[in-house]
C-alpha cells in the first residue's frame, strides 16, 4: 500500500487546493496517470500515479486545502494490479466468445479449421483497449481540457484534440474558447443558480492568494503614484517600417512593449533603487533586471518574468515576452516563469484602460503601468498637432524611493520611446 502525498509545489508555495480528481476509489490507472490536480496560486499541479494500481481511499475531497507532505490518498498496486490484468484480460474472455458461435458456424461450413481463424481475427479486439482512456464523454481528453470546456459550457467532442492518439488537451480547449466566451464562462455560474438573484461562489486558491498578496502590498508599502504621458510617433513609425522585415527574418512580431522593457532597464540603470527591495532594515540592490510581464490569463492574473532582460536586445526581449506569454494563456508557466521578477510592468491599455493607478507586485518596490494610445491635440513648437500618445504610471515604494527619483525615472523612460535610437546606439 503506497501513500499519495502532497508533491512540492515550488519556492515559497506551501498550499493547494484539490481542484479535481481525474480518478475515482478502485478505478486502475497506469503509471504517471493524472489522479488529482492541485491548484495553487500561481500554477495547475498535477500529482500522477506513482506506478500502476488503483487509489484505494481518497484522503482529500475536492475542495480540500492541503499543505505540502498532506495525505491525498492512499494507493494499492496490488489491488490494481489485479484491476489492471482484468481490464488486459478483456479481450480473452472474448476471444473464446468467437469460439463459442464457431460451433455452431461450422454447422453451415462444416471444416473445424473455421474456428481457429475465428479467434485469430478477434485478437485484434484489443485495439478498443483505449476506450478506458476517453473521459466520461467518450472522447480522450486531459482533467484540465475537460474542467475548461464545462466552466465555458463548451460540448468537448467538438473540440479537436492535438494531442498524441487525438487526446484533447488543455490548449486545444483555450484555442477553442475565444476570449469574450471565456469571460462570459466566468458568469456560467450563475446561470444554472436556483433562480435566485444571486450565486455564492468560493474563490478559487489563485484568486485568493492573489487578493491577499494586492492587499499586502497596500498594507506593506508607502503606496505612492506620479504620471506621464509619451508621444508614440517615433516608436510607431519605426515599427512600421521594420516590422514586416523582423518578422520575416527573425520570426518575431515586434510590438511596443519590448521597446518599453529596454527604456525601463536602462532607466533602472541609472536609478537603481526603483530596482531594489526592502529586506527587514536592509535594501537589496540587484544588480540585474527580471523584468515582470503582467499576462491575463484564462484563471487570473499572472506575473512571468524575462530573466536578466536588462543583457537582452528588443528582439530577443520580443521574443521572450512571446514565449511567455503563450505559456501564461496554455497554463504552462514553470515556477522559474514566475518567481524572481525584480520590477514590473503592466498593460492596461489592451483593455481599452487610458488611466490607472497599479498596485505594487510586493515585495518589489516599483510598477509601470502602460495605457491606451490614443490621437490627442498637443502643442509641438508652437503649434498644435495630433500625435499618439500614451498616459504612462510609475507606482513605486515610497519608503525607499524618493518622489525625485520616481519623476525623472519616468522622464528618462519618456525620453528613450520619444527617441528609440537613443536605445540602439547605448
Amino acid at each position: 500500500m503506497l501513500q499519495v502525498k502532497v508533491p512540492p509545489l515550488g519556492e515559497s508555495i506551501v498550499e493547494a487546493t484539490v481542484s479535481r480528481w481525474s480518478k475515482k476509489e478502485g478505478e486502475p490507472v497506469a503509471a504517471g496517470d493524472t489522479l488529482a490536480e492541485l491548484d495553487t496560486d500561481k500554477i495547475t499541479v498535477e500529482v500522477q500515479a506513482p506506478r500502476a494500481g488503483a487509489i484505494s481511499k481518497i484522503a482529500a475531497a475536492e475542495g480540500t486545502m492541503v499543505k505540502v507532505g498532506d495525505l491525498l490518498a492512499d494507493f494499492d498496486e496490488s489491488a490494481v494490479g489485479a484491476a489492471v490484468g482484468a481490464t488486459t484480460s478483456v479481450p480473452a474472455p472474448s476471444a473464446p466468445a468467437p469460439s463459442a458461435p464457431a460451433p455452431s458456424a461450422p454447422a453451415p461450413s462444416a471444416p473445424a479449421p473455421t474456428p481457429p481463424p475465428e479467434p485469430a481475427k478477434s485478437a485484434p479486439a484489443p485495439a478498443p483497449a483505449p476506450a478506458p482512456t476517453p473521459s466520461g464523454d467518450g472522447v480522450k481528453s486531459s482533467p484540465a481540457a475537460r474542467r475548461i470546456a464545462e466552466n465555458a459550457g463548451i460540448d468537448i467532442s467538438t473540440v479537436t484534440g492535438t494531442g498524441r492518439g487525438g487526446v484533447v488537451s488543455k490548449p486545444d480547449v483555450l484555442e477553442r474558447v475565444a476570449a469574450p466566451p471565456e469571460r462570459s464562462a466566468a458568469s456560467a455560474p450563475s446561470a444554472p443558480s436556483e433562480g435566485g438573484r444571486e450565486t455564492r461562489q468560493k474563490m478559487t486558491t489563485r484568486r485568493k492568494r492573489i487578493a491577499e498578496n494586492l492587499l499586502q502590498s497596500h498594507l506593506s508599502t508607502a503606496h505612492l503614484t506620479t504620471f506621464n504621458e509619451i508621444d508614440m510617433s517615433a516608436v510607431n513609425a519605426l515599427r512600421d517600417r521594420m516590422r514586416e522585415r523582423i518578422e520575416k527574418e527573425q520570426g518575431v512580431k515586434l510590438t511596443f512593449m519590448p521597446f518599453f522593457v529596454k527604456a525601463v532597464c536602462m532607466a533602472l540603470d541609472a536609478y537603481p533603487v526603483i530596482n531594489a527591495q526592502i529586506d527587514g532594515d536592509e535594501i537589496i540592490y540587484k544588480h540585474y533586471v527580471n523584468m515582470g510581464i503582467a499576462v491575463a490569463a484564462d484563471a487570473g492574473l499572472v506575473v512571468p518574468n524575462i530573466k536578466d532582460a536588462h543583457a537582452k536586445g528588443i528582439i530577443q526581449i520580443g521574443r521572450e515576452i512571446s514565449e511567455v506569454a503563450k505559456r501564461a494563456r496554455e497554463g504552462k508557466l514553470t515556477m522559474d516563469d514566475l518567481t524572481g521578477g525584480s520590477f514590473t510592468i503592466t498593460n492596461g491599455g489592451v483593455f481599452g484602460s487610458l488611466v490607472s493607478t497599479p498596485i505594487i507586485n510586493y515585495p518589489q518596490v516599483g510598477i509601470l503601468g502602460l495605457h491606451k494610445t490614443q490621437d490627442r491635440p498637443v502643442a509641438i513648437d508652437g503649434r498644435v498637432e495630433i500625435r499618439p500618445m500614451m498616459y504612462v504610471a510609475l507606482s513605486y515604494d515610497h519608503r525607499i524611493v524618493e518622489g525625485q527619483h520616481a519623476v525623472q525615472f519616468l522622464i528618462r523612460v519618456k525620453e528613450l520611446i520619444e527617441d528609440p535610437a537613443a536605445m540602439l546606439i547605448s
